[in-house]
């Protein structure tokens, strides 16, 4: 059975038609690369996948081992242990990052972590990944550099132990140093009881985390798919070659 299967997906936005049918097969353990131009639909799908309210699913279904998650509530999916790394994580004034990640932990893992032991487990973690203990008293993002926020997130990640982890853009903003960081949390969560979706522009996130699959996105549809070499293929030869053999696909904004 499949970890994360997407069947023949169309979605609306304000009324317009963004993803085309979409398919796509993520079994336990793979880790899979969509990569596409800015307004080819890949934040959509995202999206669309982690229950956000604005995209409207018109056909097709998204089942998460086996079963639909179409009705299911963002908060929901997120129990199912579904995550979406966000390419423009939001800051949340007045909530500490402490308060964020105790509140997520005791509703993500209920029953697994002891509210007791919470604290110890964000503070190994922590070492982990080398994050200050200063983090824990500032409000969630606000303030924090791109590579922070980036940094944060694969804290949760850590910590949540998703089974699907969605990363959308996760590369985009961050220096070197960062990049490499953040691409070695992505790659400790390989497990073959888990799934990674990356979402991103260029190769360079996946010279760390190397795909099994990658996929092209243009005008809301994959038109072609292959192993970890088609990324480079695509940053020598960039995205016109497959838009040429898709005359009918049109940029989204």
């Amino acid at each position: 059975m499949a970890l994360l299967e997407i069947k023949n997906l169309k979605v609306e936005v304000e009324g317009k038609e963004v993803l085309h049918g979409v398919n796509l097969v993520i079994n336990a353990g793979e880790v899979h690369a969509i990569m596409g131009k800015n307004g080819s639909g890949k934040t959509t799908l995202s999206n669309t996948i982690m229950g956000h309210p604005k995209y409207k699913v018109t056909q097709g279904d998204i089942l998460l081992n086996g079963k639909s998650i179409l009705e299911m509530q963002p908060d929901e999916r997120a129990r199912a242990r579904l995550f979406l790394a966000f390419q423009y994580p939001v800051a949340i004034p007045g909530v500490t990052v402490a308060q964020f990640l105790r509140s997520s932990i005791l509703s993500v893992r209920k029953g697994e972590i002891a509210p007791k032991d919470v604290r110890k487990l964000i503070k190994e973690e922590m070492t982990k990944l080398d994050i200050p203990e200063s983090f824990m008293i500032r409000s969630l993002n606000e303030g924090f550099s791109g590579g922070e926020k980036k940094r944060l997130e694969t804290l949760q990640m850590q910590l949540l132990k998703p089974s699907m982890t969605i990363l959308d853009e996760t590369d985009s903003g961050l220096d070197i140093d960062s990049l490499r960081r953040v691409s070695e949390s992505v790659q400790a969560l390989r497990a073959n009881d888990r799934g990674i979706l990356l979402i991103t522009h260029y190769q360079r996130m996946l010279g760390y985390v190397k795909p099994d699959f990658v996929h092209v996105f243009i005008d809301g549809k994959i038109v072609k798919s292959g192993g970890a070499d088609l990324a480079l293929e695509l940053e020598e030869r960039g995205y016109e070659w497959l838009s040429e053999k898709t005359p009918d696909s049109a940029s989204l904004n």
